[in-house]
């Protein structure tokens, strides 16, 4: 009866108009009035502002979640899902990799509303920082993290929804959080303008490890411009992108063991161990499903996991060639049995699998942008460009000789073209690249169309165990190159409109 009590009171205070009651904040409350008024606060927001991130590129729990590596990499002929007939319950994330997503699909919903998570805490930063006095270098890395992260979660939104509203500063009204749907062209226009900014702010180096640096700006500025075709402007943001380079050895690029190593430009970070909820929980979706996953991770007590997401597809390993030492650091294989279900030999993402000490809860983190991408980069951009073929070559072939493979020699523009994206595939595979990758290419509904005809023709090569993929599944289209507004968005704001197709 306690709270009906209050509730009473307010409505008394409320009908009898009193203002000097309504104006006044709780002074044991937090309001952003209150909030930012030292260097301190501005270092807690930031960093409230980078939490978003572990739910995008994590997973949670099957339902609704694993967004980032769903739609960036299982929406693609990189990897697909185990077939778990006797769990229906994960359709929807099913359906992420099989092209039947509907408006109300909890994992797009995830992506979408994390972003714009990012994109309110960065404008709470962006709109106030200037007005309170510290340390100025300080305050010039603060804010810029804070630029780079609402680009980043722009870009993010754009190249999956397409043009999205642009919030640019708090929302304080119903009204302020209802804007219409921006032209892709004037959000690009503005996370062009965030990266530049921040490339100008931020220092060289992090001010800790998965902080935002002048290199991860110019990366996601060069990013931007490939996907506009941009490739000058492209090449100029990557040249700026130094003080990085290839460790010697691929498999420990990820280990945790290894956090802010040479090659890692910016990354998600996880933390097991803490109080806080901030591990990472992807490594055990990654295995098969298993009654006891020990037997791969080797730790133990454990349980049965979510596992059978995000496996590796024939025609990934395919690609890899002869000798690529990537391809056992990348992906390992299991057999055995599982609830009467046979595992013989499948393959599962071993690149995140490290030593940790409680089921469930890793140290893992999510390599977003790495050097090695950097150098595919630049040979991608000088080769559009026409330029010179051989120093493009030359950064394709540092990647190709950390893997310990020849060097590549190219024939001409579109055999280096080709190239390239097939050693972004093999390097970046299982880092959300590829479906990104196809899309940009202009590839990915002949790709995609042409991976269905092959999954319904042989299911049990990609994972159905004596099922099979719905008739209706892999009918990709233009429209599908997009993802759908989240039907819970359109319905709370009617400003908003749905993508064609949905």
């Amino acid at each position: 009866m306690k709270f009906k009590s209050i509730y009473i009171v307010l409505v008394i205070f409320l009908l009898s108009g009193c203002e000097d009651f309504l104006s006044v904040s709780p002074e044991t409350s937090v309001t952003p009035g209150n909030f930012f008024e030292t260097q301190s606060d501005f270092e807690q927001a930031v960093i409230g502002t980078y939490a978003p991130l572990q739910t995008i590129y994590d997973t949670r729990a099957v339902f609704g979640a694993g967004s980032d590596w769903a739609m960036g990499e299982m929406r693609s002929d990189n990897t697909h899902f185990n077939y778990n007939s006797a769990q229906r319950g994960a359709i929807t994330l099913e359906n992420v990799a099989t092209f039947l997503i509907e408006s109300m699909n909890g994992t797009v919903a995830n992506k979408y509303n994390n972003n714009f998570l990012i994109i309110a805490r960065a404008n709470d930063v962006i709109s106030r920082i200037d007005d309170v006095e510290f340390d100025q270098s300080a305050k010039d890395n603060l804010k810029g993290q804070a630029l780079f992260l609402r680009a980043f979660a722009y870009f993010d939104l754009v190249t999956n929804y397409g043009g999205v509203p642009l919030h640019l500063e708090p929302s304080s009204s119903l009204e302020e959080t209802s804007l219409p749907r921006s032209s892709e062209s004037e959000v690009y226009n503005q996370i062009i303008s965030d990266a530049t900014a921040a490339a100008g702010l931020l220092p060289s180096t992090g001010s800790a490890p998965g902080r935002a640096t002048s290199g991860a700006a110019y990366t996601l500025l060069a990013d931007v411009n490939m996907r506009l075709e941009q490739w000058a402007a492209a090449e100029a943001a990557l040249r700026n992108v130094t003080n990085y380079s290839l460790l010697p050895n691929y498999a420990d690029i990820f280990n945790p063991g290894n956090e802010g190593n040479s090659e890692m430009i910016f990354q998600v970070e996880y933390a097991a161990g803490t109080s806080a909820d901030v591990h990472s929980l992807f490594p055990y979706h990654f295995l098969p499903r298993l009654d006891d996953p020990s037997v791969i991770t080797g730790v133990t007590p454990a349980q049965m996991n979510d596992g059978g997401w995000n496996t590796p597809t024939p025609d990934l390993l395919a690609a890899y060639e002869e000798g690529d030492e990537r391809h056992d650091a990348s992906v390992g294989y299991f057999s055995g049995v599982n609830q009467a279900l046979v595992y013989d030999n499948i393959p599962y993402i071993k690149k995140y699998q490290h030593s940790h000490a409680t089921f469930g809860q890793t140290n893992q983190n999510w390599p977003v942008y790495r050097y090695a991408e950097v150098l595919l980069m630049l040979a991608e951009s000088i080769n559009e460009q026409g330029g010179d073929i051989a120093e493009a070559q030359g950064y394709l072939n540092q990647v190709r000789r950390r893997a310990g493979l020849e060097d590549y020699v190219a024939s001409g523009q579109a055999d280096l073209r080709e190239a390239i994206m097939n050693e972004r595939r093999i390097e970046l595979a299982f880092e959300n690249k590829r479906w990104d990758d196809l899309v940009r290419s202009g590839s990915a509904v002949e790709v995609m169309n042409a991976f269905g005809n092959r999954v319904k023709e042989n299911p049990d090569a990609y994972y159905y165990f004596g099922n099979s993929p719905t008739g209706a599944s892999f009918n990709v289209t233009q429209d599908k190159l997009l993802y759908p507004i989240p039907f819970r968005e359109i319905n709370l704001n009617p400003e908003l409109t749905q993508n064609p197709g949905y």
